[in-house]
């Protein structure tokens, strides 16, 4: 059984520096590491992961190492590896298999590895790893107590396996966590996405037509910050709750076949596949961007784009050129995949830290409790609120309490207006 895989294991030292880095920008998570430390609630348990392998997520694993477990990591996505990263962590110990630039067969080997050091608890970051234990390698569903998924792709997949009665064990939707989707979705995807697409282009935004497709919390972060770097935004969406949110909120509203037409720059947050096409891009102006902040490479698509290019050039890093038969020149970056992974570093740590944080504690209730029916769970109430307390405690911020008149006056119905 392989020990581990990465790009150089002579890039630990320089990997151990961004992970340090990183670790000083999340306390949360290092309170949680301190009571780990102390209590082993992961002893001897093997946990298997595949998400990005970043410095964020090495202060992670370091936490359930702290807590006595055995980590097992495979990256969950061909770009987002940072190389420096996983040698570190492999120096440590952990059963990492993970280099940026795999093609889509290493990527899935990288998967086998993980399930062949049989996990008892799983970590999913789209859910690639639940879906080739259901599909591919089901002798190990015996081994598998539960799960976590941090995406709202993952959940999306997990929840259509939950309700066909595919799904066989039991799995928490961190993403679902108030203190995971309200701050990491829109905070954090709205800066990565941002710092992506500068690092790819080094345009500027300001002035530009900046066409955002879908206004889920990822993409409310996306629009918010573009707008703050002086872009014309324009949404556009296929559920009328969000649109009529995203219309409240100043932004401009169409479909993207109008949106097309005037769109500078191009983002996809859906989780949907095809969202931008063919006939879309058939209306693009000259030089236009294409950009993608969904988890899979699905929603440009690529294929139809390939067949509309007369010829492809990499223009710089995370960029590339391609020439339409009129002459015309659409830019994709990050060869469609996460724009904010593959062509920046993902979030701040500041904001993985709450992520992190959830599937800590989430980790933590699958171990201390019975194997639970197969199903998707939420993030136990008392793991959201202990998140935000702790949350608030290193911002240094303190809130009010209720008082025990205000408690009565929430818990009865008799008392109205005085």
């Amino acid at each position: 059984m392989e020990k581990f895989k990465v790009k150089d294991v002579s890039l630990a030292s320089k990997g151990q520096l961004q992970i340090e880095w990183a670790s000083k920008h999340m306390p949360v998570l290092n309170q949680i590491k301190e009571k780990f430390q102390k209590e082993k609630p992961l002893k001897n348990l093997t946990l298997g992961a595949c998400l990005h392998v970043t410095k964020e997520t090495a202060v992670l694993v370091e936490t359930f190492l702290a807590g006595g477990a055995k980590v097992a990591l495979c990256g969950s996505n061909p770009l987002s590896t940072q190389d420096d990263v996983a040698a570190a962590l492999a120096e440590k110990g952990v059963n990492v298999f993970a280099w940026r630039a795999q093609t889509t067969e290493e990527y899935y080997w990288c998967i086998e590895q993980v399930i062949n050091h049989k996990p008892v608890i799983t970590l999913d970051d789209g859910a690639d790893l639940v879906g080739t234990i259901h599909n591919k390698r089901t002798e190990a569903l015996s081994n598998i107590k539960g799960g976590t998924e941090e995406t709202t792709t993952g959940v999306l997949r997990l929840r259509a396996m939950e309700k066909t009665g595919e799904l066989k064990y039991a799995i928490i939707a961190v993403n679902d966590a108030y203190t995971k989707y309200l701050f990491d979705n829109r905070y954090g995807t709205g800066q990565s996405t941002i710092d992506g697409i500068l690092r790819a282009t080094n345009i500027l935004l300001a002035g530009k037509n900046f066409v955002v497709c879908g206004y889920g919390w990822c993409g409310k972060g996306i629009a918010m910050r573009a707008q703050g770097m002086g872009a014309n935004v324009i949404i556009t969406e296929v559920n009328p709750l969000r649109a009529l949110e995203a219309a409240m909120n100043g932004f401009r509203i169409m479909p993207i076949a109008e949106a097309a037409k005037i769109g500078d720059i191009f983002v996809t947050a859906t989780g949907d596949i095809s969202v931008i096409r063919k006939e879309h891009m058939q209306k693009m102006k000259d030089g236009a961007i294409l950009a993608n902040s969904g988890h899979f490479n699905v929603e440009i698509n690529m294929k139809e784009l390939e067949e509309l290019a007369v010829s492809k050039r990499t223009i710089r890093p995370n960029l590339e050129e391609y020439t339409l038969k009129d002459g015309r020149k659409l830019y994709l970056l990050a060869e469609g995949r996460l724009v904010n992974l593959a062509s920046a570093e993902g979030h701040p740590s500041e904001v993985m830290d709450m992520s992190f944080a959830n599937q800590a504690l989430s980790i933590e209730y699958l171990a201390k409790n019975e194997k639970m029916p197969p199903k998707v769970y939420e993030v136990p109430r008392e793991v959201d609120e202990t998140v935000a307390r702790l949350k608030l405690n290193a911002m240094k911020i303190k809130i009010d309490e209720l008082t025990e008149e205000q408690k009565r006056y929430l818990a009865t119905w008799e008392m109205g207006t005085i």
